[in-house]
C-alpha cells in the first residue's frame, strides 16, 4: 500500500483487538488480526481519542487478512486516518451505495449491480457507450454505469487520495496491482470482479514473449464460439491514442504495443460525440492521461472488440478530473502539497453538485471544495439544490469557486503540526 500520513489526534494505524492495543507496523498484528477473523471479533480503530474507537471488520484477502472499514462508517474516522472516507454524498457514491453497491460484513465480500452487459449475443456489433450519462439522461442508481464502475475501483484503490508524501510512488505497476486488489472482494453475477478485469502490466521488451503469452491466455475465456454468446472481459488502461486502422478504428492502449483494439465506425462516431470535452482536455495538456473502462470480446481472429467503453481524464498523479477549471483545482492542491480525496461523479449528470475535492488537512476538516462552472452563471450546487444536501455530514462550510465569475479564491489553509 501506499505511504500514509498520521493522525492529528493518535497515531495512525492503531487498533483495539481483544482489549489490547496494537500498531499497524508491530509484528503482533497480524496474529492479533487474523485470531480477530478467527472468533468473528470486531477490531476497533482509535483514531479519535473519544468515543470508545470506531468499529471495523476483518476479511481475508488472499492469504492474508485485511481490516475494512463497517458500510457507511468511514466518515466516524479521523479525516488524517488511512481508514477515513468522505461522507456518500460528497460525491456520487451517495446514489449508489446500498442499491448497486451492496456490502456485506459478514463475507467480506460486496456485490455490484451493472448496468451493462458482460456478454453479447452471437451477430451483435458494437454497442452504445453508457459513460453513465446517455445524452442528458443518467442512471437512477440501481446500477452502476461503466463510468460508476470504474469511479468505485478508483476510490476503492484508494487512488482518489492525496497526501505530500504520495509523488513519485504512482507508477503504472502501482495503480494496477491496487486496482486488482480493490476488485478482489467484488462480486458481480456469480463471477468476482477480479476474474474479469483485463489491466495491462507493464510492458517490458525483455520479458515481451512471456507477457503476450498471459495476455493470450487471459483473453481465451471471451474468444467467440459459433452460435454462443460471447461473454465479455473488462479493459482497464490509459489510452495512447484512437485512430483509423486499416479496417475500421482503433484504440491503442499503453503497455499493450502489439496490440490494437478495434472499434467499429459506429462506436468511433458516438465516441467522439459523447466524450468529446474529455478528448478536448486531454488534448490540451501534455500533463494529462486518459484512461478507458470497456467491454470487449475476441474475435476469430484472436483480436480484441470494443463493445462498450467510457473515458476519464486523470492527472500525472492519476486523479481524476472532469474540466479544466477541475484540473486548475487538483494541480494547484497538489503542488501546495495538501492532503485531499478527490470526490467521484459516479452515475450523476454532469448538472448535478458534487464536491471537486475534499481537503483533509486543516483544523475543520473534511472541507468540500466545489466548482460552480454552469455557462448560465447559476452554479450547479445552486440549480441543482443539492448542496449541501440535507444529510450532509461536513462541520465545515463548503469552499465554493463560482469559476466563470472570477479567479480561483484562497483555500482554506492547511493545520500546523505542532501549532
Amino acid at each position: 500500500m501506499e505511504p500514509s500520513s498520521s493522525c492529528l489526534t493518535v497515531p495512525a494505524g492503531v487498533y483495539e483487538i481483544g482489549g489490547m492495543h496494537f500498531e499497524m507496523v508491530t509484528p503482533a498484528f497480524a496474529q492479533a488480526v487474523a485470531d480477530a477473523h478467527a472468533a468473528h471479533q470486531r477490531v476497533r480503530c482509535l483514531c479519535l481519542p473519544e468515543g470508545g474507537g470506531v468499529p471495523m471488520y476483518v476479511a481475508r484477502l488472499g492469504e492474508g487478512f485485511i481490516v475494512k472499514r463497517m458500510p457507511e462508517t468511514g466518515s466516524l474516522h479521523a479525516a488524517q486516518c488511512p481508514s477515513y472516507e468522505p461522507p456518500a454524498e460528497f460525491s456520487g457514491l451517495g446514489q449508489v451505495l446500498g442499491s448497486a453497491i451492496k456490502e456485506d460484513p459478514a463475507s467480506g465480500s460486496t456485490t455490484l449491480l451493472l448496468d451493462f452487459a458482460l456478454s453479447n449475443a452471437a451477430g451483435r456489433s458494437a454497442g452504445p457507450i453508457p459513460g453513465g450519462q446517455r445524452d442528458s439522461v443518467a442512471s437512477d442508481g440501481t446500477r452502476l454505469s461503466l463510468r460508476g464502475l470504474l469511479h468505485y475501483l478508483w476510490d476503492e484503490a484508494e487512488l482518489t487520495r492525496w497526501q505530500p508524501g504520495f509523488a513519485g510512488k504512482r507508477s503504472w505497476a502501482t495503480v494496477r496491482k491496487l486496482l486488482l486488489q480493490a476488485a478482489q472482494d467484488k462480486v458481480l453475477r456469480g463471477s468476482t470482479l477480479q476474474d474479469l478485469l483485463y489491466i495491462p502490466e507493464t510492458f517490458s521488451l525483455e520479458h515481451r514473449e512471456a507477457l503476450s503469452a498471459r495476455r493470450t491466455a487471459r483473453w481465451a475465456q471471451a474468444a467467440a464460439l459459433p452460435g454462443k454468446a460471447q461473454p465479455l472481459l473488462l479493459l482497464i488502461g490509459e489510452v495512447k491514442e484512437i485512430m483509423p486502422a486499416r479496417y475500421g478504428f482503433k484504440a491503442v492502449i499503453k503497455h499493450v504495443p502489439d496490440q490494437g483494439f478495434a472499434l467499429d465506425e459506429g462506436l468511433y462516431r458516438r465516441l467522439g460525440r459523447r466524450f468529446e470535452p474529455e478528448l478536448a482536455l486531454w488534448a490540451a495538456s501534455e500533463n494529462l492521461r486518459m484512461i478507458i473502462i470497456a467491454t470487449f470480446g475476441i474475435n476469430s481472429a484472436f483480436a480484441p472488440s470494443l463493445l462498450e467503453l467510457s473515458l476519464m481524464p486523470v492527472t500525472s498523479h492519476w486523479l481524476p478530473v472532469e474540466d479544466a477549471f477541475e484540473l486548475q483545482l487538483i494541480e494547484h492542491l497538489a503542488g501546495q502539497g495538501r492532503s485531499f480525496v478527490k470526490g467521484l461523479r459516479y452515475n450523476l449528470h454532469r448538472s448535478e453538485a458534487v464536491a471537486s475535492a475534499i481537503l483533509t488537512d486543516t483544523p475543520e476538516s473534511p472541507v468540500p471544495l466545489i466548482i460552480e462552472s454552469a455557462p448560465d452563471g447559476e452554479g450547479t450546487a445552486g440549480r441543482a439544490g443539492l448542496w449541501p444536501g440535507p444529510e450532509a455530514s461536513s462541520s465545515s462550510p463548503p469552499w465554493v469557486w463560482r469559476a466563470r465569475l472570477g479567479e480561483m479564491p484562497a483555500i482554506p489553509k492547511a493545520l500546523v503540526h505542532g501549532g
